[in-house]
């Protein structure tokens, strides 16, 4: 069995078989003779339900037999101790075993995931970690969060020869048992007996072992982001991940948002707000952050970086749009550093184009001016918010101060304009290619900025970012506004775009536009929708409810209804939940 692979300039350590020892013989021979067996995930036991195995693209059955005790006893016998948080693991190696109980305790289903030691994977930020500066890794779960955090430990340690303690308070970074798996290097492993004392353990290590690095997995409550406040001031290197997908969710949470420097509410005089342009209440931070810099890890191989948290979250609160960088590495392992906006309308990046191509070639595009709807529902929400004074609310009027940018633009008659440029801003790119796709649109998306004829950005997105606005508005460039990434505003964006009649937007019907695999079950429910609404609902005016279907199936058939111009909701409980479409 290869437990040793090479990926590029990574390398990836498993030690599958000692997890595959563990697991009864007739799912063991499954795994082990399973094709994909190098991208298993992990290994799913439930009480009376069949065992499953999940790969990064999909789950199946291993085999067709009920999980029973004596199973969920084979494999509970031969994995250490379970702890407060339900988790075990197998000595010297990086697999976790997480138990769910019945109301008595006892373990009903098991959840064996594989771990892995990946060498490599910190390339990106390696002039990151050199800084000595205090790192905070964001990511949903499985990006890589915690992989990444244990190949940062040994390049400290053994590389950078610094003392390294690790806080491992589930035994995912160094493994279980006493003695720590040789993926972090050099570096030293402090245990938590009990999740709740994680701060205390924090604590300890910098009063007893003299590190010059902390490295800690999880911060997650108010005491743990004060304790790292503490161990920060103290000079101490700290590298950890916390929950949070972007930084912009850190600054929501008031639990985390210490951080980050804390977020505090601060009346400003007459003067002050007149030079700031800004309303007389408003957010800032509150104190130098914790961490120094900010890695958003996005997907596994695309992170974004904010080298100074303090000036992001300053921005941020003022309704200003920053320039992060953002890191790519291909399968080669070589790192491209570009930014997600230019850095100012008047300067063109390396590597951006200076010859513009498409619509704005011909000389017929204007630059529109910038006009403030003060009866836009926006603006009417953003004056109610006003009125109020909670915490929640200022954050959220710092975040929708600015109004809508409208454009128009006349497209081109002639065959030589076309096809249209196009720069997807927060827009799910994936939906654009389907409706482009589809529809046979002549619409190519760029990626850069001076090859665009056109910007098709979320209405959010464009109140909230000013440079967005400056950097448009120099280079003529009009932006088609959307209220939701959704098939049905996609289409109609593109259909207003190309000057296509608004007519035939209903008879655009086409299935595939609302499907996301093209399945038969997919097709199935958009076909009863589609039915349902040219049938009953327009001709005769009456509402209709559908079959009970998955909320993932449900998502396509309310953005089907919403292509007809038509109202629908969801109504009952799981597995019974379905669709109810009103008449206009």
């Amino acid at each position: 069995m290869n437990e040793d692979i090479s990926l590029g300039r990574m390398r990836i350590t498993d030690d599958l078989c000692k997890l595959l020892d563990i697991l009864p013989e007739k799912i063991r021979l499954s795994v082990e003779n399973h094709p994909q067996q190098n991208n298993l995930i992990e290994v799913v036991m439930d009480l009376g339900r069949f065992p499953e195995a999940r790969f990064p693209d999909k789950a199946e059955y291993l085999y067709e037999a009920p999980i029973s005790k004596e199973d969920l006893n084979y494999c509970i016998e031969r994995v250490g101790p379970f702890s407060g948080d339900n988790r075990a693991g197998i000595e010297r190696t990086l697999h976790r075993i997480s138990a769910i109980r019945n109301r008595p305790g006892e373990i009903i289903g098991l959840t064996c995931r594989v771990g892995r030691a990946v060498y490599g994977t910190i390339g990106m930020i390696r002039d990151l970690v050199e800084t000595g500066k205090s790192i905070l890794m964001l990511g949903r779960p499985g990006v890589g969060k915690t992989t990444a955090l244990r190949e940062i430990a040994r390049v400290l340690a053994d590389d950078l020869h610094k003392r390294v303690v690790i806080i491992d308070t589930s035994n995912e970074i160094a493994g279980d048992g006493d003695i720590p798996h040789p993926a972090i290097g050099r570096a030293r492993r402090m245990q938590v007996a009990r999740p709740e004392l994680q701060h205390q353990v924090m604590i300890e290590a910098v009063e007893n072992h003299m590190p010059e690095v902390i490295v800690i997995d999880e911060i997650g409550t108010e005491l743990e982001a004060l304790a790292a406040r503490t161990i920060a001031e103290r000079g101490v290197q700290l590298v950890g991940t916390a929950h949070g997908n972007r930084l912009e969710n850190l600054i929501k949470n008031p639990t985390l948002s210490d951080l980050v420097g804390g977020i505090q509410a601060v009346t400003l005089g007459d003067e002050e707000a007149r030079r700031r342009a800004s309303q007389k209440t408003v957010l800032e931070r509150k104190a130098p952050p914790t961490f120094e810099i900010a890695v958003e890890m996005l997907e596994r191989h695309r992170w974004v970086v904010h080298e100074s948290v303090a000036d992001m979250v300053d921005s941020l609160l003022r309704g200003r749009q920053p320039s992060p960088q953002v890191r790519t590495a291909d399968a080669n392992g070589k790192v491209t550093i570009t930014s997600e906006l230019p850095d100012s309308p008047g300067i063109t990046p390396a590597g951006m184009s200076l010859r513009p191509t498409g619509w704005r070639t011909s000389g017929q595009m204007q630059p529109m001016p910038i006009s403030l709807e003060d009866d836009s529902p926006s603006h009417a929400v953003s004056e109610r918010i006003a009125e109020e004074n909670s915490f929640e609310q200022l954050l959220n009027k710092s975040w929708n101060q600015l109004d809508a940018y409208q454009q128009d633009v006349e497209a081109g008659p002639n065959g030589e304009d076309l096809p249209i440029h196009i720069y997807p801003y927060a827009i799910s790119r994936q939906q654009l290619e389907q409706v482009i796709d589809v529809l046979n649109l002549p619409v190519v998306l760029t990626k850069d900025m001076d090859s665009a004829d056109a910007v098709l950005a979320l209405r959010s997105h464009v109140k909230n970012h000013s440079k967005l606005k400056q950097i448009t508005k120099a280079r003529h460039i009009p932006i088609y506004s959307l209220k939701a990434s959704s098939i049905p505003q996609i289409t109609r964006a593109l259909q207003r775009l190309l000057h296509m009649d608004d007519s035939t937007l209903a008879e655009t019907t086409d299935l595939r536009l609302f499907s996301q695999n093209g399945s038969e079950d997919e097709i199935e429910a958009l076909e009863e929708a589609r039915l349902a609404v040219e049938q009953i609902v327009i001709p005769k005016g009456q509402p209709v409810e559908l079959l009970p279907r998955s909320a993932k199936v449900r998502k396509m058939q309310h953005e089907l209804v919403e292509h007809y111009r038509l109202k629908s909701t969801s109504f009952g409980d799981e597995p019974n939940r379905r669709l109810r479409i009103y008449p206009a």
